[in-house]
């Protein structure tokens, strides 16, 4: 199964075609045969970054086929189990629980039992300690007068544990997490994570590319207002 040959995608089709037919056209010709090919990301990568923008705006019409699509494309359940948890913290808990909901039964469906999943306690990888203390210090002086709660979580649990689970790569976890916020519209925390995401081995045509599979995801709007800080990273960095 392939966001090409989905049986369900077929039925899809016609249905939106009964509504719209320029758009069935548009789904059909452009984003699927077009997009979805375009060779600066990897179909695996174009599905973590799909279930991470539908699961980050609560779209879980559309998070069947693509769970399916992504297993099918080799993300792992182990690693959709913590692109999950990752977007709890990013997206926020009731995203992250409606997102359970389908891909319970999405793993049902394939028998994806529960030894395949990440446990909740594992080794974390190693923490690059000068790198963390110093993004701690700068989070402390700025903020630990106006959130000392805010500042705490951030440290102890975004950085020094859920950051650290082995399950889904630093690369591949900076990916959803750039995908969620250009999805949500968060604009002032795309600088800091897109950093990351280059220094965890995205490359700047990915990162490129990112842009182009999103607007088709979460529109235009989104992607432009996300388009000037792109821009300013990727110039730093080459300078």
């Amino acid at each position: 199964m392939t966001p090409f040959t989905s049986p369900d995608l077929a039925d899809a089709l016609d249905h939106i075609k009964d509504v719209s037919p320029a758009l069935a056209q548009y789904t059909s010709d452009t984003l699927l045969d077009e997009v979805w090919a375009r060779p600066d990301l990897a179909a695996r990568d174009r599905s973590i970054v799909t279930l991470s923008a539908l699961i980050a705006r609560d779209a879980t019409v559309g998070l069947p086929h693509y769970l399916n699509v992504a297993l099918d494309n080799g993300v792992s359940a182990a690693e959709i189990s913590e692109i999950v948890t990752h977007l709890a913290f990013y997206a926020g808990w009731p995203n992250a629980v409606a997102a359970v909901g389908v891909a319970r039964t999405i793993f049902a469906a394939r028998k994806i039992g529960a030894e395949l999943l990440p446990a909740a306690n594992v080794d974390f990888l190693p923490l690059d300690t000068e790198a963390e203390s110093k993004r701690a210090a700068t989070v402390q002086e700025n903020f630990g007068h106006v959130s000392p709660g805010v500042v705490h979580y951030t440290t102890e649990v975004l950085f020094r544990n859920l950051w650290l689970r082995p399950n889904l790569k630093p690369r591949d976890r900076s990916l959803v997490t750039v995908s969620a916020l250009v999805a949500t519209g968060q604009v002032a925390q795309i600088t800091y994570h897109l950093n990351r995401a280059m220094d965890n081995g995205l490359t700047q045509s990915e990162a490129g590319e990112v842009l182009t599979h999103l607007a088709f995801y979460v529109g235009w709007p989104n992607v432009f207002s996300a388009m000037p800080v792109v821009k300013d990273v990727f110039a730093k960095r080459a300078g």
